[in-house]
């Protein structure tokens, strides 16, 4: 199954990159195709842009890397629009306004919604 790997980031020391690695990780190893946006950021930037971001500040990735949070979301959206069977939701994930989305947008497609 393609799924969508949604998960609070903003706001959590560095970005929640580790949980978002090892949940992509278990689900590799079960066989699923991920897309995870921790990954797509570091792809994106060429660079860990969570590593010293102990507060998960989005104004922080943006003046040292450039972030630009329309892009990332836009990337998001479209890999879940075109690809994904699923989405699998971290821990938290109800707290995080890209996640909702993310998840809402998975429900407006029917795809399948996985609760990790």
């Amino acid at each position: 199954m393609k799924l969508y790997l949604a998960g609070p980031m903003r706001g959590c020391s560095e970005f929640n990159f580790p949980a978002f690695h090892q949940a992509a990780k278990d689900l590799r190893t079960k066989g699923h195709i991920v897309f995870s946006p921790a990954e797509k950021d570091i792809e994106r930037h060429g660079i860990d842009i969570s590593k010293g971001n102990t507060i998960g500040s989005e104004e922080l990735a943006a003046k040292e890397h450039g972030f630009d949070l329309r892009v990332a979301l836009k990337q998001d959206l479209d890999w879940i629009c075109e690809h994904a069977d699923g989405v699998a939701l971290l821990p938290g994930w109800e707290n995080s306004r890209g996640a909702t989305a993310e998840r809402a947008t998975g429900l407006a497609l029917g795809l399948e919604i996985i609760y990790l």
